[in-house]
């Protein structure tokens, strides 16, 4: 079953803990998640299907590497990360569009599953990117049904907010005010015929609240 983004979420802060505590820097800590993200999606999909623990695995491996650069005296070089500009609201969305978008906003608020299969395009998939830094799915989902109850449990747990994102109503999810996902759409006819979520933190500060 697909993880509800809450407890991705605390899964990642449970990791940056883990290494802030056993490497004395969370700045570094960030980097040794980002490399424990890594291995996981080096990992081929059986072995991956084999670990029915994922955080325990995580937590293992996170503390592995602490282990390897506390020994080598050397801190992990990770590629520094550009932060993405907060998506502007640009030209206004056609009416039916928005409209589609609108109910897919309500639909994902609600938590509605049958809702949102109501909105959804037969065709439609789901892609989601955590840029490394937090366990995302590793492939798009694909079907009204299985798209509708990946949305349906990611948002579990969070604040959803339907907002203008590129250009078109779209959906912000945060956790005390700190923006931890944004969502956008793609409609055809009355559809929705793609979902496109970011989760990559270094792309979200623009949308933190105060």
């Amino acid at each position: 079953m697909t993880d509800s983004l809450r407890e991705l979420l605390d899964e990642r802060r449970h990791l940056i803990d883990v290494a802030t505590w056993l490497f004395g820097s969370e700045t570094a800590a960030d980097q040794i998640v980002q490399e424990t993200y890594r291995r996981w999606y080096a990992l081929t999909d059986p072995e991956r299907a084999a670990i029915t623990r994922p955080r325990a695995w995580l937590t293992r491996v996170a503390g592995g590497i602490c282990l390897e650069l506390l020994a080598s005296g050397t801190p992990h070089p990770v590629p520094p990360t550009r932060q993405a500009p907060r998506p502007r609201s640009g030209h206004p969305a056609p009416a039916r569009s928005d409209h589609v978008s609108r109910r897919f906003a309500a639909a994902c608020s609600a938590g509605d599953a049958p809702a949102l299969r109501a909105v959804l395009a037969p065709d439609v998939l789901v892609v989601s990117d955590g840029g490394g830094k937090i366990r995302a799915p590793l492939g798009p989902a694909h079907g009204p049904d299985a798209v509708a109850r990946f949305l349906a449990r990611l948002v579990a747990g969070v604040e959803v907010c339907a907002e203008p994102v590129n250009g078109r109503t779209g959906v912000v999810l945060r956790q005390d005010g700190r923006a931890v996902a944004v969502m956008s759409v793609s409609v055809a006819a009355h559809d929705v015929t793609a979902v496109w979520i970011v989760l990559n933190p270094d792309k979200l500060e623009g949308w933190h609240r105060p």
